[in-house]
Formats: C-alpha cells, structure tokens, sequence
C-alpha cells in the first residue's frame, strides 16, 4: 500500500520529479539524470503500470484517491497529497486530469528486438515536436502498427506532453532508438522490410499502390519542417504519397501518420 504523506511546502525536496514541468530544457535535463518519466491522468498512470514501468512516486489532490485506490494499493511508492492550488504552484500548470506519477524508464531495447516478428514498422527522422510524436504513436496503436523506430534526434516519446497526447500507447508499442542514422533504411531492408518513405517526390506514387503485395513495411516519416532527408528518400525502397484534392499538397506529419497506417494496415491484411 502506498504511504499517503500530506504536503503543505511547495518547496518540499520530495517534489523534486514534478517541479516546473512546463521547462522542456530543465526536464530534458532532469529525466536523463535520474531515469525518469511523468505520466498525467488516471488512464495514463494505470496504463504506464500496466505496460510494467515501476512508480517512484504519485502526486495528486485528495478528491482523486478514490479513483486510483486500486493502483495505490498495490504499490510501496509514496503518494504525495496536496490541494489543487499548490500542485498547480509546483508543476506550473493546473493539474486537470487528477493525478501524476512519477516512473522508472527501462533500458532501450535493440533494434532486432523490436522488430523481431514484426510486419508493420513506423520509422520517424527527426520529428521534434512532443505532440506530433504522441499523435504518431497513437495512430500507429490504433491502426495496428507493431513497433516504432525513431532517429537520434527525434522528441522523446517518454516526455509528458507526448505521452499525454499518445494516451499512454506509448506504453503498449514497442520502441526504440536508432543507434546510427546512417544505414538505417538498408538495415531495414536486409531485415525483410519494404522502406516506403512518404515524401513529395516527383517519382512517389498513391501509397495504396506502394503497399500492395507486400509482407513487411516500414513507413517513412520525416520531421515538421523540411521532410525526409535526401539521403532518406534515396535509400528507401519506395517513395509514395497521399493522394489530395488540388490546392492542398500535404498534411501535418501526425495527421498524414493516421492516414498512412490505416491504409498500410488495410494493404497488409489484404495481403496476408
């Protein structure tokens, strides 16, 4: 059972994983000293426990006990209680959805690791914004999607804000870091992908015809800005595009992410 202390000082030492949230850099920086991350929300905290992340800690207002008893109960990690005005004084933000927690990150599994019996694979270069990278792993979990590869300096799907907006399928669809970005699309082929990279391109084609008869994808996603890199679009295997009505040339990479899975996802199943 977690222990419920009560806090009165916003500047309690033990409130130290949930100070000044809204500070990406003193964060960043906090996270990666102490192998830590912040789940917001009662759906969130429970399905970060249930993907088998161990709490640090729990903080939340007295009236969201209830709600989470069955968490609090099968754990030692102390549970901080305080009003709503003071959370909101130590996070920097109001706390509307209840409850956060602190976790343990794990190791990053390797590369072969998670795409081990995979046939649907997202792979992200470069994307940087913490909701686009939310958004993409929720429409990758939604539409099936079995694993997710991210370049080295791709957002981290474990900050708050992407975890927030993924829902928690951050916790559910295995992930990992590209160790190099060079040579990781013709890794990918050698390991029996088809690399379809979404892009622009003058030869890329209506991305129902690039996926059509194929066993195993992985779908090409470039960052906010400038798109995939050339290198990028000349080592994939193939380039496609999302067929729109004259005068819209292309979506926001989250939007175009939802719309690529689900038409992957159906190719595949059509496949098999």
């Amino acid at each position: 059972m977690a222990e419920l202390i009560e806090i009165t000082d916003p500047d309690d030492p033990r409130l130290a994983d949930y100070r000044d949230l809204r500070d990406v850099q003193l964060r960043r920086l906090l996270e990666a000293e102490h192998g830590l991350f912040l789940a917001e929300g009662e759906k969130v905290v429970r399905r970060a426990l249930e993907g088998g992340f161990a709490p640090r800690s729990f903080l939340m207002a007295e009236r969201w006990l209830e709600g989470l008893d069955d968490v609090l109960a099968g754990t030692d990690a102390p549970c901080y209680i305080l009003s709503e005005k003071l959370a909101e004084q130590v996070t920097g933000f109001h706390v509307h959805r209840g409850a956060l927690a602190s976790l343990h990150r794990r190791p990053l599994p390797s590369v072969a690791e998670v795409i081990d019996g995979a046939r649907s694979v997202l792979v992200l270069e470069d994307i940087v914004d913490h909701t686009n990278v939310g958004a993409i792993f929720r429409s990758g979990a939604a539409m099936g999607f079995d694993a997710v590869l991210l370049s080295p300096r791709c957002a981290d799907p474990f900050y708050r804000r992407s975890i927030k907006v993924a829902m928690g399928a951050v916790f559910a669809l295995p992930w990992t870091r590209l160790p190099e970005w060079r040579g990781a699309l013709p890794e990918l082929s050698a390991a029996g992908f088809t690399t379809i990279a979404l892009t622009l391109a003058d030869d890329a084609v209506p991305i129902e015809d690039a996926v059509q008869g194929l066993e195993k994808v992985a779908l090409v996603l470039g960052s906010e800005g400038p798109g995939i890199s050339p290198r990028w679009q000349a080592e994939a295997d193939r380039r496609a595009v999302i067929p729109m009505r004259e005068g819209i040339d292309s979506l926001n990479v989250a939007a175009a992410s939802a719309v690529a899975c689900y038409l992957t996802t159906r190719a595949l199943e059509s496949n098999a």
